[in-house]
Parts: C-alpha cells; structure tokens; sequence
C-alpha cells in the first residue's frame, strides 16, 4: 500500500508520521495492497479546541474513491475517528459487491406509464439506473458520515435498569446500550427530552410478539 503523509500549516513529527503509517496500514485488508492512501493533517485556527486538529483522508482503490475529513481535539483522535467512518465504508462497498455477485436471478426494472401500463426496460437502461442509484448512494453515505464527529465504543455486558441509568448519569450520556437479560437481546435506554428515560427493544421486522 502506498501512503502519503503530508501536513498543512504544520510539521508532521517523524513520531506522529510513524503513528499514522502504523494504523493506516491495516486499511489494506479491505483495500488491497495496491490502494493509494494519501494522508493530510493540519492545525486549524479555531475558537474551539475540540475541532483544532483536522485530518483528511483520501482512498484511491477501486472506480468509487474514498475522501473523508474528521477535526478533533488532537491528531490522533481525529486520525481514529477518521479511519473508522473509511473503513465502514469499505466495508459497505465490499458488502454490496458481493451482494451484486450473489444475486441471481438479476433484478429486472420496470417503467410504469402515466396510463398504467408496465414495460421492461433494456438492458444499458438498466445499467444506467444502477450506476446512477451507486452515485446517489455512495453521495447520500458521504453526507451521513460527514456529520459524525466522534465514536464511542461501550461494552454491552449484562445489567440492570439502574445500572445503566446510574452510568449515564456519571459520564453525561444521552443514550446507553446494555445486554437486557430479561429480553435476551441488546437494549437501548435514551433520555427523552421532556425528562426520564426511554428503552429500546429491537424487533424483528415481521415477527408479531
């Protein structure tokens, strides 16, 4: 993998150049080797000094490029924070290739009238539609992530409705997931607006209780 470390209105120091070497690197198993990864970090002149580091990364690997730019309080959080909306979104790109190679029989799309009538439409049609739905996914996927400024990773281990509220009440957070023993799944207990809490119970969608 070829990567490319610059920075902008400062120096990388060998030691923090040494670090983002070190993480961009496992980028290549879903990447592959021949991926182009070019890293810019910079120092911003910000009233804040949550968003006075800013790291962007630019990922030439396949025909769909990746470019995604975090700011945080210090590079390395930034470069974190970074790395993990890139790699969910190799993620999803690799999902949805193999998604396409599995899929059989191929998906056919209909053109419906004004009067009613539905017609085939021709294969380059149908071509066009995909590469079109991919741009407008892959813009839409960018927009979402581009919005994400920070990721916090909680351990869901078994506890109790106390427990978690007494959780989010030490560390000031809005929201909370935990193993619920009594559903046997994972929960989420959310603070509702006009005071107390909410829980969360996924269902499966479909499936009547």
């Amino acid at each position: 993998m070829q990567i490319i470390i610059k920075g902008k209105q400062m120096d990388v120091s060998p030691r923090l150049r040494q670090h983002i070497e070190h993480k961009v690197q496992r980028l290549s198993r879903l990447a592959g080797e021949d991926a182009r990864v070019e890293v810019t970090v910079s120092e911003e002149q910000t009233r804040s000094a949550r968003d006075r580091y800013c790291v962007q990364l630019a990922l030439s690997h396949t025909a769909h490029p990746i470019h995604s730019e975090v700011s945080a309080a210090n590079a390395n959080m930034a470069l974190d924070i970074v790395l993990n909306k890139v790699t969910a979104q190799l993620g999803h790109q690799k999902g949805r290739q193999t998604s396409r190679r599995h899929h059989d029989p191929p998906l056919k799309i209909l053109s419906l009238s004004r009067c009613g009538d539905l017609t085939a439409l021709g294969e380059e049609t149908e071509l066009q539609a995909e590469s079109v739905e991919d741009a407008i996914e892959e813009e839409r996927n960018e927009e979402i992530w581009s919005k994400v400024m920070e990721i916090r990773r909680i351990a869901t281990r078994p506890m109790t409705d106390n427990e978690v509220i007494a959780q989010m009440e030490a560390h000031h957070l809005n929201f909370y997931p935990f193993f619920n023993e009594e559903t046997g799944s994972v929960n989420v207990i959310y603070r509702l607006p006009e005071g107390g809490y909410g829980l969360l119970v996924p269902a499966l969608e479909g499936v009547t209780e």
